[in-house]
C-alpha cells in the first residue's frame, strides 16, 4: 500500500516538473505587425525568451507598426538578432504606428 503512494506521488510530481515549463513556454495571443511593404502579419503564440526575427524584414525594409496582442511583454529591436541598443519596450496590449521600426523581438 505504501509503495502506490510513493509511485502516485512521484507520477504526480513528473506531471506537474512537466506541464509547468510548456505552459510558460510561448506568450499566449497574437503579435500583429506591418511587413516592409505593408503587408499585414501575424505571430501566433510565439515562444517566451527566444529571439524571433522578423521574416519578411530585410537589411533594407524593416518591419513596423507592432500590435502586442499577447499576454507577455515584447521587446522590438531595430537589429536582428534581437540586438543593438536601438529598441522598445511593449506591454501587453501596446500597439505604434509606422514610425517605429524593427527586424527582431523577443518576448519575456
Amino acid at each position: 500500500m505504501r509503495l502506490r503512494h510513493i509511485l502516485a506521488a512521484a507520477a504526480g510530481a513528473l506531471l506537474l516538473t512537466v506541464s509547468a515549463p510548456y505552459s510558460a513556454s510561448a506568450a499566449v495571443g497574437e503579435f500583429e505587425y506591418r511587413g516592409p511593404l505593408l503587408g499585414s502579419h501575424t505571430l501566433l503564440d510565439p515562444a517566451s525568451g527566444e529571439c524571433i526575427n522578423i521574416p519578411e524584414a530585410t537589411e533594407l525594409l524593416p518591419a513596423q507598426s507592432p500590435w502586442n496582442k499577447t499576454t507577455s511583454t515584447a521587446t522590438v529591436f531595430l537589429d536582428f538578432d534581437c540586438d543593438g541598443d536601438t529598441y522598445v519596450v511593449l506591454n501587453p496590449g501596446a500597439k505604434r504606428g509606422p514610425l517605429l521600426k524593427f527586424r527582431s523581438v523577443v518576448f519575456s
